[in-house]
């Protein structure tokens, strides 16, 4: 698949109505479980997802994932978009309290969220979904967007059930342990 996916094109920052989004989102399903059918590789599948729901979300200002280093400590994975943080700790932010609760993080004004991290001054609105492999935290995946209420609880539930068949058969090497593992 890689002329990438098949949706008529929007402008990057357009904030499309709710139902439009659902609509292409799931008009993308099966194309981007197509690409990653039968991958292992959890950061293949991260980096492939990453393409592509940058193609399917045209409201997001940065698409990606944080991995899982150490006990409570994200860096950085495949992403579209500007510049991320490098590392965030499990206590710090959208992505920390989605790492922390391994609970989807839904945030209509990043605001108003207490902690929030501004990797980019940009954004106003954040989903944040938790990945777990073999029923432990791998990673996030972290969508954020410029305009306040940017993603949907249905949008949400979708990309929860995505994510879930996509790293299903995905495996992940050992999270670094011990003495200095992780350390900024």
């Amino acid at each position: 698949m890689s002329e990438g996916i098949l949706l008529a094109k929007v402008a990057r920052g357009t904030l499309l109505p709710e139902a439009e989004r659902v609509a292409r989102l799931r008009e993308a399903l099966p194309q981007i479980e197509a690409a990653v059918a039968g991958e292992s590789d959890a950061v293949a599948v991260q980096a492939t997802l990453a393409c592509l729901l940058w193609e399917t979300l045209p409201q997001a200002n940065w698409c990606g994932f944080y991995r899982r280093i150490a006990d409570r400590l994200l860096a950085v994975g495949p992403y579209q978009g500007g510049m991320g943080c490098l590392r965030i700790p499990f206590e710090r932010g959208v992505c920390g309290a989605c790492a922390r609760t391994e609970a989807t993080q839904l945030v209509p004004d990043v605001h108003a969220f207490p902690g929030h991290i501004a990797c980019d001054d940009a954004t106003r609105s954040e989903l944040v979904i938790p990945i777990k492999i073999q029923g432990r935290l791998d990673a996030v995946l972290d969508l954020d967007c410029p305009h306040p209420e940017g993603f949907s609880a249905t949008e949400a539930r979708i990309l929860e059930g995505l994510l879930a068949r996509c790293f299903q058969g995905a495996g992940t090497g050992p999270v670094p342990s011990g003495p200095g593992a992780g350390v900024i």
